[in-house]
């Protein structure tokens, strides 16, 4: 993946930041076993980034990742089949009810924030940028939207090949909740896959095509693909990058990322370890495969939420409804 940048954490936060983290010989300890991992194909880069250096420290533990959606893997996970599932969004009131009635607690670790990008072939200059309006118009099922002209008519009236994550995925959800709302319906005449590499391939081969995924997999193919500034409440057309998916400029198209821990995998000595080694690293592995690295409060809730062992989420109420805002509000 793409060498990102640095993330702009003090050396005092990296410092108490990688106390998370077993010691070496500890880690050298570990009994030989697997580790079982699962869902969304925007956080697979970041995990497998984890996963390939925790192996040069502990290869005795042999930690798969798979790539089958946030949605397909929390079907898995909130049964018991997986220990730990990647998601590119928060868990759901109804895969919430699932864990509870099969008997899985689990444990929620934010590790990165996304920009979900809007990308068109390099060659497209016509689209310089897009309102969250375009774009709903765009991929909704009633915008009737064939052409470039039926979003602009100063464009030209090319038919528009359309791009989108599969219905299991997270980014799918969030993209979907963010334009349409989460009662109304997009388009279906879209090619789909929960591989972002496929999307990113099908919008690369066409002119007049048009996509959206995590910005990881913008910022690895940047030669191949072009990303569209989004214009925000302020009316200012932003591109994702490190500082406006952090200052949330890059609106609304910004979102944490996460894993979730099956809380009796959690006792493992092989999992403890693993995501003590996951919070420790993420500051740097997330930003090296392109997203954006947590403010250091949050990566220091979420070693305390583990070391806790604090079971449920914080992005649904008592009542099972969605709570929204900034990380740094809701997650404690």
């Amino acid at each position: 993946m793409t060498r990102y940048r640095t993330p702009l954490l003090s050396v005092a936060a990296l410092a108490a930041i990688a106390l998370a983290a077993a010691p070496i010989q500890d880690l050298k300890s570990l009994p030989k076993s697997a580790i079982r991992i699962d869902g969304s194909s925007t956080v697979f880069p970041i995990t497998e980034a984890v996963s390939e250096e925790f192996s040069k420290v502990a290869p005795q533990v042999n930690v798969t990742v798979g790539m089958s959606g946030t949605g397909g893997g929390f079907k898995r996970f909130c049964v018991g089949e997986t220990d730990m599932t990647n998601a590119s969004r928060p868990i759901k009131k109804g895969e919430a009810d699932q864990a509870k009635a099969s008997g899985v607690e689990f444990i929620e670790v934010p590790v990165a924030f996304d920009g979900l990008t809007i990308v068109t072939h390099p060659s497209n200059k016509i689209v310089d940028k897009l309102t969250v309006e375009q774009i709903t118009k765009l991929y909704s099922a009633t915008g009737g939207v064939k052409t470039w002209k039926d979003l602009n008519p100063a464009w030209p009236a090319q038919t528009i090949k359309i791009f989108a994550p599969g219905t299991d995925s997270g980014t799918f959800d969030y993209f979907k909740e963010v334009t349409v709302g989460k009662d109304g319906k997009i388009r279906s005449d879209m090619t789909v896959s929960e591989d972002d590499n496929v999307l990113v391939t099908g919008v690369a081969g066409d002119p007049n095509a048009i996509g959206f995924f995590g910005c990881a997999y913008y910022f690895e193919n940047k030669d191949k693909i072009r990303a569209v500034p989004v214009v925000n409440k302020k009316g200012e057309a932003v591109l994702p990058s490190h500082d406006t998916v952090t200052s949330g400029a890059y609106e609304p198209f910004s979102r944490p990322l996460f894993i979730y821990v099956n809380r009796k995998a959690a006792d493992r000595p092989e999992s403890d370890a693993f995501i003590r080694f996951f919070i420790a690293n993420a500051p740097k592995l997330v930003e090296e495969v392109g997203y954006v690295a947590l403010p250091e409060s949050v990566y220091g809730n979420a070693l305390t939420n583990w070391k806790n062992r604090r079971t449920g989420t914080q992005f649904l109420d008592a009542s099972g409804n969605a709570v929204h805002g900034p990380i740094t509000a809701v997650y404690k």
